[in-house]
């Protein structure tokens, strides 16, 4: 029976899982998506499903707590300033785990544990990455068209420099028929 026993080691020491488990729920918030074992997926939500309440109080004493678990600052500044309005009106529930598969080499079940985002929230994103893919585009045709324009300009300047011409290389001699 496995009475008031409330985690999974991980066979790992203490000291060791508290690192892990930092590293995993500092990486969950920074990337907003992270690929694992379904066994830290599941320890990893809970810490991060419990700092995100925390950061929903936004209070000095809950920034405290939750930077002392969260590795870097900047991700703790993420957490209060843009993912926790996103769940100012739930009451939990703010990740999913979904399952990969097994891993090639070791067989272990894979899976994406991720914060999970309203519809709005998910459109907003789909048209900034289209507006950043078109900006892209359109710095690179204009690279193009550049590089164009320059292209034949540099190749008269290198016809005018008197660069040695190439002799075309000998044609093998024909052989003569059963001598």
């Amino acid at each position: 029976m496995r009475h008031r026993k409330d985690h999974r080691k991980l066979s790992r020491t203490a000291s060791h899982r508290r690192a892990l488990l930092r590293n995993l729920v500092t990486s969950l918030f920074e990337h907003e998506r992270i690929q694992t074992t379904v066994i830290k997926a599941k320890e990893g939500r809970r810490l991060a499903e419990r700092l995100i309440t925390f950061a929903k109080r936004g209070d000095l004493a809950a920034r405290r707590h939750v930077a002392s678990f969260v590795t870097r600052p900047s991700v703790t500044a993420k957490l209060f300033d843009t993912i926790a309005p996103w769940y100012a009106e739930r009451q939990g529930g703010y990740t999913r785990i979904l399952r990969l598969g097994r891993r090639l080499g070791d067989a272990g079940e894979t899976a994406y544990l991720e914060l999970v985002k309203s519809a709005e929230q998910k459109d907003k994103e789909r048209q900034e990455r289209l507006a950043a893919e078109e900006t892209k585009g359109g710095k690179r045709e204009a690279k193009r068209v550049k590089a164009e324009a320059e292209a034949p300009a540099a190749d008269d300047k290198e016809k005018g420099k008197g660069k040695k011409a190439r002799k075309p290389a000998p044609s093998p001699a024909p052989e003569s028929p059963g001598v």
